[in-house]
């Protein structure tokens, strides 16, 4: 602000006061300058002022004292100057007004000797406030019958700043109805009184919005506003008026009483009770009408009080009076003319002879259900009347006779839509306006089996896991019938059906209330993999509906069954042993190992590994086709004898497996390898040494298969024969699942698993000595169930029987 560039005027009073004790120098000293003064300003130099020496001011400890906790001064040590350390504002340090003079006394004090000083700022009023007032807004209520002159006080303003820095003057905004007067108090306040300089009229203008500005006497001037409301108010100088002076009404005769005529308005510019009017009857309306229509004091609202007939009284004319609540109170008035009109006063009337109901829902066409008649006692063609019924109902009405009519039945009716039909019959005469009559029948229908019971789909397919407990639920299938009663009431059937000689209720079963499915057996996938059946749901009407549904049962896989291995071919429990010469190649096929897996394509996919091998760095097996093969030649080093155990994992969650033992001699001799050997031409001499321990091979094995078929035959003998109930089970022995060790059979008409017994393969190609006899038939049986991975010797080996069908 201006104020604070103004120089100040400095001076300096000193007492000096002399005493003995420690020979201390009491000084005052006198400054004056303006507030708000920036932090860091130079007051004056203590040193030159008080005649200090500069050099010795930081050793003697020159402090100055905390003023109301706050320290507003400080004292630079270096140059001797005070200087302001704290903004200083006059209104907060000096609250009071009426104190012209602001002082702000510190204390200086030195030691060494001690001296103190006492220092007075005068602190110089700037223009840094704005004038205020204690409200923001000023209302005021004038009666608009206020004489023009009229003096109203307004609140005064108020500026924290003293002298010409207060308030000085006041402006109040334009106005055409008042202005301002500005007074002076005894202490020398500006105050404004609003007068009043135009009469008011409320119902022109009910409210005026004054601005009312307080101007300082500062350079520059500061300013503050607040707002002014004057509410005018209301006085009675007008009359109520109705909206016209005179009202013609048409009323028809027999008008309902209670029924409003005519509701009147009269308004009143004034306000509140000034305004507020009352209807009342005047002197010349007569007592007839009077009693034939009231009159609601509050609204104006005229309405029927008696029954109204045209041929008693056709004009009615009354006289209405508004009055305001005022203490001295005007009216204004209007009239009010009602003319009756004949009309067709006589309702027609129906009336229902005769009705069937209930009804049932396959009654025929044209059936008649109800007789109704019809009559109006006015005359002309407000006698005559028209009858009809709503036209999307399965329902018509004909004319049987002079006012009466048949109901009749027009469309077929179906319960299961609409279980009963309430029929409006409405009867209307011709008059102007017309007058009308309704009657509502209601026909109930009753069921009848119509509908054939239904399931939500055609086909059901259900998935079962084999293995699955005896009783295991396998689905709910549910039909739905719309029918009542016993009609709605369904009975589930398996529709019979032979499968291997084995009917589908000692399978399934189902429950007969709810459609439940129930498998009655466990099931294998080996041997039966899906069923194709029906079921019936039959309604209990008569007579009674059905509906049939297919179901499609599929078995799904589990990993139940263990590989076997079917090559190399050993007898039961023993070890597979070849020979091989010691200067095979590399790469040479030494053996291949397959092993089949009755489940599932997945569950029967096959991976080899060896599970022990001599050295690891001479053989090398093929995961997926079981190929063992050389991976080197044989070396001095090499041991003479070579034990290799394979394991075959089927691909099931978890894995089961079988492992087989092989045990390799290689010999010092040229022989060729058993794969070479496979290829010699059918042509080679027959008496050769080959073929002579080929022939000695092959009547050894037929030796041991003969053992093993009697050994079967009798084991078969033994065990008691399955009962005529039970479901057909494998061509083999049955398994128990109680036992530590499983039979199970593997049947297979493929001719490839015969050839495999017959051949070797080179090179991954099939080399077959003799063709496979038509009809062959293979089992192999005897498959250990035990998790354990042993070697064979160790668990059931796999035994090769061929049966062969007899002729036809």
């Amino acid at each position: 602000m201006a104020q604070k560039d103004l120089l100040w005027i400095r001076y300096v009073s000193v007492f000096i006061f002399a005493g003995a004790f420690l020979q201390t120098v009491f000084a005052v000293t006198h400054y004056t300058i303006p507030e708000e003064m920036d932090e860091g300003s130079v007051v004056a130099n203590l040193v030159s002022d008080l005649g200090l020496d500069l050099k010795s001011l930081s050793k003697r400890k020159m402090r100055l004292d905390v003023v109301a906790n706050k320290k507003y001064l400080d004292v630079n040590k270096d140059t001797g100057e005070l200087y302001i350390l704290e903004r200083i504002d006059r209104e907060n340090l000096c609250p009071i007004k009426s104190v012209t003079t602001c002082l702000l006394k510190v204390d200086a004090t030195l030691e060494n000797p001690i001296r103190m000083f006492n220092i007075e700022l005068e602190i110089i009023d700037i223009n840094d406030n704005a004038p205020g007032f204690r409200r923001d807004t000023m209302h005021l209520d004038i009666s608009e019958a206020t004489a023009v002159g009229e003096r109203f006080s307004l609140t005064n303003a108020v500026d924290p700043d003293t002298g010409s820095n207060s308030v000085k003057t006041y402006y109040l905004s334009e106005s055409d109805h008042f202005n301002i007067e500005i007074q002076t108090g005894r202490d020398g306040s500006k105050f404004a009184d609003l007068i009043l300089k135009k009469s008011l009229d409320r119902e022109k203008q009910a409210l005026h919005n004054l601005i009312l500005t307080a101007v300082d006497g500062g350079v520059p001037a500061r300013s503050g506003t607040a707002s002014i409301i004057v509410r005018v108010l209301d006085t009675n100088d007008n009359a109520p008026q109705f909206d016209k002076d005179s009202y013609t009404i048409n009323l028809t005769e027999n008008a309902p009483i209670g029924r409003l005529v005519v509701q009147l308005n009269a308004t009143d510019k004034d306000e509140g009770s000034n305004s507020e009017i009352i209807y009342s009857y005047s002197l010349y309306t007569s007592e007839k009408t009077q009693q034939t229509f009231s009159l609601n004091p509050d609204n104006g609202e005229i309405r029927v009080k008696e029954m109204i007939n045209y041929e008693d009284f056709r004009i009615y004319d009354m006289e209405i009076i508004a009055t305001d609540k005022a203490v001295n109170s005007l009216s204004g008035k209007c009239k009010v003319k009602i003319l009756v009109t004949d009309m067709n006063d006589n309702h027609p009337e129906i009336s229902i002879k005769s009705l069937s109901s209930p009804v049932k829902e396959d009654i025929p066409v044209n059936t008649v259900i109800a007789v109704v008649s019809v009559s109006d006692k006015d005359s002309g063609e407000n006698g005559q009347v028209d009858i009809n019924i709503s036209d999307h109902l399965p329902f018509a009405l004909k004319e049987s006779s002079d006012n009466y009519y048949e109901l009749i039945v027009s469309e077929p009716l179906d319960r299961e839509k609409m279980p009963a039909y309430d029929i409006t019959i409405t009867v209307t005469d011709r008059g102007n306006p017309s007058l009308s009559d309704n009657e509502t029948i209601t026909v109930e229908l009753l069921d009848v089996n119509d509908n054939v019971p239904q399931f939500p789909q055609t086909f059901y397919t259900i998935p079962v896991m084999e293995n699955n407990a005896p009783g295991a639920l396998l689905s709910s299938l549910t039909a739905i019938d719309p029918d009542l009663h016993e009609n709605q009431y369904l009975v589930y059937f398996i529709i019979e059906k032979e499968i291997m000689n084995t009917s589908m209720s000692m399978l399934f079963s189902i429950n007969p209330e709810n459609g439940n499915l129930y498998a009655l057996k466990t099931f294998d996938y080996e041997i039966e993999k899906e069923f194709l059946f029906h079921i019936e749901a039959r309604d209990s009407g008569v007579p009674p509906l059905s509906s049939n549904v297919t179901v499609h049962i599929i078995i799904m896989d589990q990993n139940d069954n263990t590989p076997v291995i079917v090559s190399p071919w050993r007898a039961h429990g023993s070890v597979v042993e070849e020979k091989i010469p010691r200067s095979t190649d590399k790469g040479t096929l030494i053996a291949k190992v397959i092993a089949i897996d009755s489940d599932s394509v997945h569950n029967s996919r096959i991976t080899y590994q060896f599970l022990q091998n001599t050295d690891a760095t001479l053989f090398s097996l093929d995961q997926y086709n079981g190929e063992i093969r050389t991976m080197r030649m044989f070396s001095y080093r090499d041991s003479r004898h070579q034990r290799l155990v394979v394991i075959a994992k089927d691909n099931g969650e978890p894995a089961l497996s079988a492992t087989v033992t092989i045990k390799l001699s290689t010999v010092e001799t040229a022989l060729k390898t058993y794969a070479d050997m496979t290829e010699v031409p059918l042509e080679y001499d027959i008496f050769s040494d080959l073929n002579l321990y080929l022939v000695i091979g092959l009547g050894s094995v037929s030796f041991l298969l003969l053992i093993t078929i009697l050994v079967t035959i009798v084991l078969k003998c033994q065990k008691p024969k399955p009962s005529k109930a039970a479901p057909p089970s494998r061509n083999s022995v049955i398994s128990e699942r109680n036992s530590t060790i499983a039979d199970s059979t593997l049947v297979s008409n493929d001719a490839y698993w015969y050839s495999l017994f017959l051949a070797e393969t080179r090179k991954g190609k099939l080399v077959v000595r003799q063709p496979v006899p038509k009809g062959a038939r293979y089992i192999v049986s005897s498959i250990p169930r035990s998790t354990g991975l042993t070697e064979t010797s160790d668990s059931a080996a796999s035994t090769l029987q061929e049966w062969r069908r007899s002729p036809g």
